[in-house]
């Protein structure tokens, strides 16, 4: 396979709109097509026993095929987390889950977060975007996958999944040069660039703000979190310029977090007058989420999504300054029609959590 002639498929979660045996037949199928190689990078992964036994049985089976199976998964955090450090809430559990697999596993270290939700299949295909493996996840989050068929592409994703596994540490990771590849999605011709933090963290923020203040038509943008300093000031530049459509949705109650974080930290202060200018100005619908605790409901509004004119901007990565330095991956994708399809998914959380009347179709 060349890089003209790989492809790239997409599909969308919300909550209560999709079951979790749904998405792990999605998981499955893509597991099922490994003949060589399986190498997850994953941050969080609790599963309940109904679908660990489909997990299991899907890698237990390309196993007994010959399929190399690694799996590396963030160190769990403590039960009370530092959240000023960047050491997200997630719930325990990940490494016992994972160990019980039975296949080689690498507990990843480092100061942030391992937060990669990562495969690559025969060093030919990616899955990766912002679901985790959780039912939470699976059923009561917003989310988004890609699946990409490029040899290529996961060339850099699995330079980046060995930089890990030998290191396992995912500090100094990630300077990986790439540049945009060809691949076809919907018949057109259309291009993809990966680009991997911490090693590019700071080259990431910027090229997201810089193609923020080049947009000519929109700006669209559907995150948990919008605490990027960079983004937040070039969503204002181009709010107050007038030039280009903003709107889109974000996590109202997980902000709600972060702006007392902020208020705690001088120089971050600056920060809450700015994003609350912005979501007015542009109207941003917010998802109202339940407050994190340790066994509540997870239901996050937990994509991590920009589109910005013909280009939707994708992955693991958070639009945040801790996710410079943690371990995350971010795609740019050219493409015209994927840019209408995330349009559309846009479309129809701004309808489900806005409170206007009318859904617009998921699919």
């Amino acid at each position: 396979m060349t890089g003209a002639s790989a492809t790239l498929s997409a599909f969308f979660l919300a909550e209560g709109e999709q079951t979790a045996d749904a998405v792990m037949g999605r998981l499955t199928a893509f597991l099922r097509g490994a003949q060589e190689s399986l190498d997850f990078a994953i941050y969080d992964m609790r599963f309940s026993d109904a679908l660990k036994s489909q997990l299991t049985a899907a890698l237990r089976e390309r196993a007994a095929a010959g399929v190399r199976i690694r799996i590396c998964y963030d160190g769990d955090k403590p039960l009370a987390p530092d959240l000023a450090a960047g050491q997200d809430p997630a719930p325990p559990g990940t490494g016992a889950l994972v160990q019980s697999l039975g296949f080689p596993w690498r507990r990843i270290a480092g100061m942030k977060l391992m937060h990669h939700k990562f495969i690559v299949r025969d060093a030919a295909s990616v899955w990766t975007g912002s679901l985790n493996m959780t039912d939470d996840a699976f059923t009561l989050m917003e989310n988004n996958v890609v699946q990409i068929d490029s040899p290529l592409l996961a060339a850099s994703y699995a330079e980046d999944f060995e930089e890990l596994w030998e290191k396992k540490n995912f500090e100094n990771t990630g300077d990986i040069k790439t540049a945009a590849l060809a691949l076809v999605f919907s018949g057109a011709p259309a291009s993809v660039r990966v680009m991997f933090s911490p090693g590019t963290g700071l080259a990431i923020d910027e090229e997201i703000a810089k193609r923020v203040r080049q947009a000519r038509r929109r700006v669209r943008i559907c995150s948990l979190l919008i605490n990027s300093g960079t983004l937040i000031a070039a969503l204002g530049d181009v709010l107050r310029e007038g030039r280009v459509k903003v709107d889109g949705i974000y996590d109202r109650t997980q902000m709600t977090d972060v702006y007392r974080q902020w208020q705690e930290v001088p120089q971050n202060r600056w920060k809450i007058p700015a994003l609350r200018d912005v979501i007015n100005r542009a109207g941003l619908v917010g998802k109202n989420s339940t407050p994190y605790s340790l066994t509540g409901r997870h239901d996050y509004m937990h994509n991590k999504i920009l589109v910005i004119d013909d280009t939707v901007i994708t992955g693991s990565y958070n639009f945040s300054r801790s996710a410079q330095f943690n371990a995350e991956n971010i795609l740019f994708i050219e493409s015209p029609a994927l840019a209408e399809k995330y349009s559309a998914y846009i479309d129809h959380l701004i309808h489900k959590y806005g409170g206007a009347p009318g859904q617009v179709p998921l699919n």
